[in-house]
């Protein structure tokens, strides 16, 4: 992230509130990813930056279309406890 948009952000925090996006889960699953996309890991979010990427970004994309200030990244799960959950705790997000 650039200097200018880390001290923009800071500005913003400090002067107003600031909103985030929400639900991303329910959003991704509304796009209906199929068990393909998911990698046979069926739930498994995090697996949808590696092979669905356009689907991420279009949730992203809605929420700056209402005027969110910031949006996560998808890898709420992306821990060692929730992968190991799929067997997948090894792989890299």
């Amino acid at each position: 992230m650039s200097t200018d948009r880390i001290e923009a952000f800071r500005e913003a925090l400090a002067t107003r509130v600031v909103v985030a996006d929400g639900a991303m889960g329910t959003m991704l699953q509304e796009q209906d990813p199929t068990m393909e996309d998911f990698q046979q890991l069926e739930g498994c979010n995090e697996v949808l930056n590696i092979t669905r990427p356009d689907i991420v970004r279009s949730v992203h994309e809605a929420y700056f279309s209402v005027g969110v200030d910031c949006v996560e990244t998808n890898t709420f799960g992306t821990n060692y406890a929730a992968l190991a959950e799929y067997d997948i705790a090894d792989r890299n997000f």
